[in-house]
């Protein structure tokens, strides 16, 4: 009786799974630039919330949108324009959007950049929750865990890194309203990929955007049609046009591709990194360094997110 020889992988077979292998680099690549720039939208957005308030900033920032998303999508990538189908997956979409940017405006009104970031950073274990309700996509034990860890590096930023502060729950107005907002933005990221059965990635980002705006009306469109846009400080122009081309477009289509392609929590686990990134710009922008305590929880979050990229999906 002869021994048969084990198979061999067929050359399709390892250029399927190299492809896929380069696929997901490349979606890890898009999370790690996609939390250098949210951090921009924190450290910029306070300085914008300062002149503006937060219903005709966050309008204004989504009109902006559109006309960089119309553009990109129909002008320079040349899309083919469809009426969008069951358009109430884009109003759903639109409407979590919205309320997570009018909250994280507010809450700049309230806090930190630094402290909002570090809500922000808990949205990977929210969006673990979503997954598994929306689209039965299960966490395993040991990425739960690297979450859970990377969470409490999270709260001690939130607190302040003051103990009595976290056994009397002590946390501010700015971060609870935020909180609302990650929520949101947590559910968002599975239903993504429950909701974008074969459409056009960069097309279904354009209509998503264009169905936030009808949520952004009762809050900024009286205040914006009344601002006296001459006399804005240059800043806020400059936060708006970084905010809509920047941290709306260009971060909607990398969190689009990468939704695509990894599992939700590890794509919001880049976030990890935003607290890190945003005490670096505050501290390059003049705005304080934050202190030694706090960036030790800054970086217990950022260990999360190499702990998240070792593991298998």
């Amino acid at each position: 009786m002869t021994e048969q020889a084990p198979p061999v992988a067929s050359p399709v077979n390892r250029h399927t799974v190299h492809a896929k292998g380069r696929e997901k680099l490349k979606a890890h690549a898009a999370m790690l630039l996609f939390a250098a720039l949210i951090a921009g939208s924190f450290s910029f957005g306070g300085m914008a919330a300062r002149h503006m308030d937060a219903g005709p900033l966050t309008l204004w920032r989504y009109l902006m949108t559109v006309v960089v998303m119309g553009a990109l999508t129909f002008g320079i990538l040349r899309v083919p324009f469809r009426a969008p189908q069951r358009i109430w997956r884009f109003a759903l979409l639109g409407a979590l959007i919205a309320v997570y940017m009018l909250t994280m405006f507010v809450a700049l009104e309230f806090t930190s950049p630094v402290q909002t970031g570090a809500v922000f950073t808990l949205m990977p274990l929210i969006s673990a929750g979503f997954a598994l309700l929306f689209i039965g996509q299960k966490t395993r034990p040991d990425v739960f865990i690297a979450l859970v860890i990377a969470a409490f590096g999270a709260i001690w930023v939130i607190f302040r890194a003051d103990i009595q502060a976290i056994l009397s729950f002590d946390v501010g107005r700015g971060e609870l309203i935020f909180f609302v907002g990650v929520i949101c933005h947590g559910a968002y990221v599975p239903l993504i990929r429950k909701f974008n059965q074969g459409d056009n990635p960069v097309a279904f980002g354009f209509w998503v955007v264009v169905f936030t705006i009808p949520w952004l009306l009762p809050t900024g469109a009286i205040p914006l049609a009344t601002t006296d846009f001459l006399n804005l400080p240059p800043m806020v122009w400059a936060t708006i046009a970084y905010l809509s081309v920047i941290t709306t477009a260009l971060t909607f289509m990398l969190l689009q591709y990468a939704s695509m392609r990894l599992p939700a929590p590890k794509v919001l686990g880049y976030g990890y990194l935003t607290p890190t990134f945003i005490i670096l710009l505050e501290g390059v922008l003049g705005h304080s360094w934050a202190s030694p305590a706090v960036f030790l929880g800054a970086l217990v979050t950022a260990a999360g997110l190499l702990v998240m990229g070792l593991l298998r999906d």
